[in-house]
């Protein structure tokens, strides 16, 4: 059983559903059991699809994680990477497919917490994450934003099932923006094992893709100062300024250290979750 928590990467996807709770949260606030079971739901599908992509990304790096991550479970030889081929495709269809039985049963039972938006999230997330691993992820930039992107919509997920993704643009943009800058900074970090890869440190140098990496970071900040203007938080959402001081640093130390600015990057967007969680309270 290790060894297939380890190829669906269990600690993403539980990541991935606390962004769908946070989503909810910020777009319900204290009404959020009214929608526990869309939220629920949205959480599986989200866990499900994570889990495949996770395996159809081993499977395809299966030749390069002999030298970049020997301690995955396919170069290890626990698992075939026809088994980890058949079990992500296999997940993410039943995740597009719980989306559809959830609209169906919507319409019929008038759940209150499930719509199209919802579903049409879900599938469009599919088609990202499949053209990802299929094409995209060997493209460099574009790939980075695609990963950034579906990010976000872990977020939208969580305002759809509640029937309000206007509330949850700000964070969704804001985790695209940073998470774009994250990525691009890991690239530079994984440079020498990115074999097969176009990354943008490979086109354009490290110096110039550790300046792209902070301008995603720093537009992330100014981006946070959305919903003080908007006045849609309370006080509480102040505590977005020690997400932004980190944000801020992680700009300034990718020139130098490439690793500690993705770690630093990574803690800020926990702390700037807790700010909009915070700010709904």
């Amino acid at each position: 059983m290790n060894r297939y928590l380890r190829l669906f990467r269990f600690g993403n996807g539980v990541m991935g559903m606390v962004g769908v709770v946070v989503g909810a949260f910020i777009a319900s606030g204290l009404d959020i059991a009214d929608y526990r079971l869309g939220i629920l739901v949205a959480c599986l599908i989200v866990f499900i699809f994570m889990a495949g992509g996770n395996a159809i990304n081993d499977y395809i790096d299966k030749d390069i994680d002999r030298t970049a991550h020997p301690e995955r479970p396919i170069p290890r030889g626990e698992i075939k990477p026809r088994t980890a081929k058949i079990l992500g495709g296999a997940m993410i269809v039943v995740a597009i497919m719980l989306g559809i039985i959830m609209l169906i049963a919507s319409e019929i039972l008038s759940i209150r917490s499930w719509n199209l938006t919802s579903t049409v999230i879900v599938v469009v997330a599919a088609a990202l994450m499949t053209s990802y691993e299929v094409f995209l992820k060997q493209r460099g930039f574009i790939g980075n934003a695609t990963i950034a992107v579906l990010t976000g919509m872990l977020f939208l997920l969580g305002g759809a099932v509640c029937g309000d993704v206007a509330a949850v643009v700000p964070i969704a943009l804001m985790a695209v923006l940073v998470n774009i800058g994250r990525e691009i900074s890991k690239d530079i970090e994984d440079e020498d094992s990115d074999e097969g890869r176009h990354t943008l440190p490979m086109i354009i140098g490290n110096g110039k893709a550790a300046a792209f990496s902070a301008g995603f970071f720093l537009t992330g900040v100014a981006l946070s100062i959305w919903p003080l203007l908007a006045g849609s938080l309370n006080d509480l959402y102040l505590l977005v300024f020690v997400a932004d001081a980190m944000f801020i640093y992680a700009a300034i130390i990718v020139f130098r250290s490439a690793h500690e600015a993705q770690k630093t990057a990574k803690i800020a967007m926990i702390v700037a979750l807790l700010a909009f969680i915070a700010g709904v309270i």
